[in-house]
């Protein structure tokens, strides 16, 4: 929530000035672009021009709103210069969707197409509705705010059929003011790096950067050499020809990684303030009850004074109204100082309280970062996970979780509840991998056609359903991650009228489902 509202304010100002802008961002005119309402089910088209910068950029549109999946956008960019031409920290192109009230959606990436100026496509969904869409460079692609390096901005709106489509208030923006840009640590980008190394390896050596100019090799040492580590994986696949698809994902993860470790120093670095914070308090608490104890022993000489003075009274008449008074101004003295006293005692209260407030907040905070960074590892680990089962049958991922379609040939016969010799080294396989996936709870479903009675099918699905849980229990899968369903032909996926869709309907599903 915090990072959001300093995205609002650094995106939602008034017009920045060529003074406020650095060699290497716009410099031309303060940056406005329309925001569009797009009406729903009806194609809109949109123009897109360079700035002037890059004028010879072109860009054309295709959104349509829909009520189901939100808006989608289709976009096709013309004459895209190389990123590093714009200076040292750009890697790459972000399309961005920004709406009137400054939210931002990072609608992903425009990859490159060819070593010099290229031609790219991007096809994405936003779930806004009114909002104004441009293109910029950026170190990587999973920056959460765009750079001022704005390459691309849509154009007013038209419609194949002529309608008018209604236009907000020009959305301005002010863009990423991170000194990272100017900064000397920025690694640049040569040529011969851009035509040969991947762009995702360059934008992950960016995320790098950026985790160590936001201070992780203090506050994340161990997350950003996970993001170093993952990086000269990357980088020696890259080497020794490996896939393109494997270089890809080993340096996409280390962009996962590097981001991580930015986030991770940025709040460790908080998290230090705050108890240097807490440590002046601490003092200055200690330097009142200091006061308090010196006030004390004041009183205390001050009492002793009073009372030397009061027997020397019969001896000194003419000095008797002076002392009086003296004893009244030190009454009056003493009172002043229980008064300072109590307000001390009431600001140390109010200062112990504002302690335990703060080390709340930050154990909430904390909370709510370890289940964040456990849901981005589930994720960044999940297609890893379904590549391995995909040798087990069809998979695919649904709003359940990862679906696992084990074939017919599992079984010694059609309405058998016993395994083919065949599987049980797949079996055994398979369950390997659920054992050490403790992060998913696993459903089992058995289903078959409608041929028997209802009772005897639905016996044999349970059945089924009961022995792939045994066996995946005897290979290390704890019980209570293991939920298992037995629906007989009750939940057929085709008609019943073919053997062919009667065996469609004679399937075993292993669902993953996520423990979030």
């Amino acid at each position: 929530m915090k990072n959001l509202k300093l995205l609002k304010l650094s995106l939602i100002l008034s017009i920045f000035t060529l003074l406020n802008i650095p060699a290497f961002a716009q410099v031309d005119v303060a940056r406005q672009t329309k925001a569009v309402t797009y009406p729903l089910d009806e194609v809109v088209l949109l123009q897109f021009r360079g700035t002037t910068r890059f004028p010879r950029m072109r860009g054309e549109g295709k959104i349509k709103r829909t009520g189901k999946n939100g808006t989608e956008v289709e976009l096709s960019v013309s004459k895209m210069p190389r990123p590093f031409e714009l200076g040292a920290g750009y890697a790459t192109y972000v399309l961005w969707a920004i709406s009137p009230d400054g939210q931002v959606d990072n609608l992903g990436e425009v990859r490159r197409r060819g070593t010099f100026e290229f031609d790219s496509k991007i096809s994405v969904t936003t779930p806004l509705q009114t909002f104004a869409l441009i293109i910029t460079a950026e170190p990587h692609f999973l920056v959460r705010r765009p750079s001022r390096a704005v390459m691309l901005e849509n154009l007013n709106p038209y419609s194949q059929t002529g309608r008018t489509i209604a236009t907000s208030v020009a959305v301005e923006y002010f863009g990423n003011s991170s000194d990272y840009f100017s900064d000397a640590r920025t690694p640049e980008i040569a040529e011969i790096d851009y035509s040969k190394t991947p762009s995702t390896i360059l934008q992950a050596k960016q995320a790098i950067a950026l985790a160590r100019f936001a201070g992780a090799q203090r506050d994340a040492a161990e997350e950003l050499k996970q993001a170093e580590t993952l990086l000269l994986n990357a980088e020696n696949g890259f080497r020794a020809d490996r896939p393109e698809e494997t270089v890809d994902i080993q340096a996409r993860q280390a962009i996962s990684a590097a981001v991580k470790a930015e986030t991770v120093a940025a709040s460790r670095r908080e998290a230090r303030e705050k108890r240097n914070e807490k440590t002046r308090q601490d003092a200055e608490i200690r330097e009142s009850e200091t006061k308090i104890l010196d006030i004390q022993n004041e009183m205390t000489e001050v009492r002793g004074e009073l009372a030397r003075e009061t027997r020397n009274r019969e001896l000194a008449e003419r000095d008797a109204q002076t002392y009086a008074n003296q004893v009244k101004e030190l009454r009056a003295e003493i009172g002043r100082l229980r008064e300072e006293l109590g307000q001390t005692k009431s600001d140390a209260e109010i200062a112990k309280g504002q302690l335990t407030r703060i080390e709340e907040e930050k154990q909430a905070e904390a909370r709510r970062r370890e289940e964040a960074d456990r849901a981005s590892q589930l994720q960044a680990n999940e297609t890893v996970l379904m590549q391995s089962l995909r040798r087990f049958g069809a998979v695919e991922r649904t709003d359940r979780g990862i679906v696992l379609n084990l074939p017919e040939n599992y079984w010694a016969a059609i309405r058998a509840d016993s395994f083919a010799p065949t599987a049980e080294p797949k079996l055994t396989a398979l369950g390997e991998i659920l054992a050490s996936s403790n992060d998913y709870k696993i459903v089992v479903e058995s289903h078959t056609d409608n041929k028997g009675e209802p009772q005897e099918l639905e016996t044999l699905t349970q059945n089924r359903a009961q022995i792939i849980a045994a066996k995946m229990q005897t290979l290390g899968v704890a019980q209570n991650r293991i939920e298992v369903k037995g629906y007989g032909a009750a939940l057929p996926i085709a008609p019943n009228t073919t053997n062919a869709s009667r065996g469609k309907n004679r399937r075993v599903q292993v669902i993953l489902v996520p423990n979030i």
